[in-house]
């Protein structure tokens, strides 16, 4: 609906109402992630999702207008948790690091996320899946992302010239993935945050 004007005073939906609706897009998103990562995205349902928030499913679909739409708007949600903790554009390139060993140490935290992520980015490799056309930006913007933090250190010289920035980012992201996995299937054998931690600090020639 547009708004109505009387004289010079538009009037229109109040600001409130828009907070209101981002508030609840964002509790929505929340339990979405909750609903998902309890059991898994083919499992959990719209209505679940809405029960969570205490509303109808027809509410919900307001928001978003299928199932596939809300799953695109969580994994954006938790990417965007994510960046407050790695600043992936900032220009200190070992801030950048220390942010993905503390997002590691985060994910520690969050088992049924890091399940959630790791079964949907194996189901994604599928081209018809909702995710795949996300999980495929998703690794190319963040590869992009390593090889310039990668780049940066080979400016500072922080790391030898020549250093072979776009095979760091790829093994960056696959050591990641690796631990996250080997993680879920034995926690106690693995310590995510540490070994990204040695790593990159192998990586360096130097303490992290």
């Amino acid at each position: 609906m547009t708004s109505v004007k009387t004289g010079n005073k538009p009037q229109g939906k109040p600001r409130g109402a828009y907070a209101k609706t981002g508030m609840k897009r964002v509790a929505i998103l929340d339990a979405a992630l909750a609903v998902f990562a309890n059991g898994g995205y083919r499992a959990g349902s719209l209505r679940e999702v809405a029960a969570q928030v205490g509303m109808s499913e027809a509410g919900l679909l307001h928001h978003f207008p299928n199932k596939s739409a809300l799953l695109a708007a969580v994994l954006s949600h938790r990417d965007d948790l994510s960046a407050t903790l790695v600043p992936m554009d900032g220009d200190d390139p070992i801030e950048t690091l220390r942010g993905l060993v503390a997002l590691a140490r985060y994910n520690a935290s969050v088992p049924g996320v890091v399940a959630l992520y790791c079964t949907l980015s194996a189901e994604a490799t599928s081209p018809d899946h909702p995710a795949h056309d996300y999980f495929v930006e998703r690794y190319e913007g963040t590869r992009a992302r390593l090889e310039r933090t990668f780049g940066l250190l080979v400016s500072a010289g922080r790391v030898r010239a020549g250093f072979p920035t776009t095979s760091a980012a790829f093994m960056t992201l696959a050591l990641m993935d690796g631990l996250q996995v080997q993680w879920l299937l034995a926690p106690e054998s693995v310590d995510m945050a540490d070994e990204l931690h040695a790593f990159l600090s192998g990586l360096l020639g130097a303490e992290l």
